[in-house]
C-alpha cells in the first residue's frame, strides 16, 4: 500500500488565501513562480499578464509575479473572508441605496402592489427602510 503525502497549508503570498495542499504540489507551483507559493487564481492571473505582456513589452514571469503582489497589496486590508464581507458589505449598501432612490421617486404615484393591495382589502404593514 502505497503512503499518502499529508497535506500542509500554505498561504498565497499574492492574496493571503490559505489552501492545504501537498509538498509536491507546493513545490510545483514554487519551481513556476520564482520560489513563492500563489494560490490558483493569483497564479492565473499571473501568468495571463506575463502572457500578455510578452506582446508588448518583454516582462518576465518574475515582474508579473511583482506587479500582481503590488496591486493586491492595495487591496488586502484582512484576510480573504475579511475582503468577502467587505464587499458584500459595498453590495448591500449600493442594494439600498437603488431601492430608496427608486421608492422616492415612485412615492408620489401609487404602486401596483399597493393598488391590488387595497383593492382587495388586504393591507400590508411597511417596514421601514434603514
Amino acid at each position: 500500500m502505497e503512503a499518502v503525502e499529508p497535506a500542509v497549508v500554505v498561504s498565497c503570498e499574492c492574496c493571503g488565501l490559505e489552501e492545504e495542499c501537498t509538498g509536491e504540489y507546493i513545490g510545483g507551483v514554487r519551481a513556476c513562480f520564482g520560489g513563492r507559493w500563489l494560490c490558483g487564481l493569483c497564479s492565473e492571473a499571473v501568468k495571463y499578464e506575463a502572457g500578455r505582456s510578452k506582446r508588448t513589452v518583454a516582462m518576465g514571469v518574475e515582474e508579473a509575479v511583482r506587479a500582481h503582489m503590488a496591486f493586491c497589496g492595495m487591496f488586502r486590508r484582512g484576510g480573504p473572508a475579511e475582503r468577502v464581507a467587505e464587499g458584500m458589505c459595498r453590495m448591500l449598501r449600493r442594494t439600498a441605496c437603488e431601492k430608496n432612490r427608486s421608492t422616492s421617486s415612485s412615492s408620489s404615484r401609487p404602486t401596483a402592489l399597493a393598488t391590488v393591495a387595497s383593492a382587495s382589502g388586504h393591507h400590508r404593514a411597511s417596514v421601514p427602510s434603514a
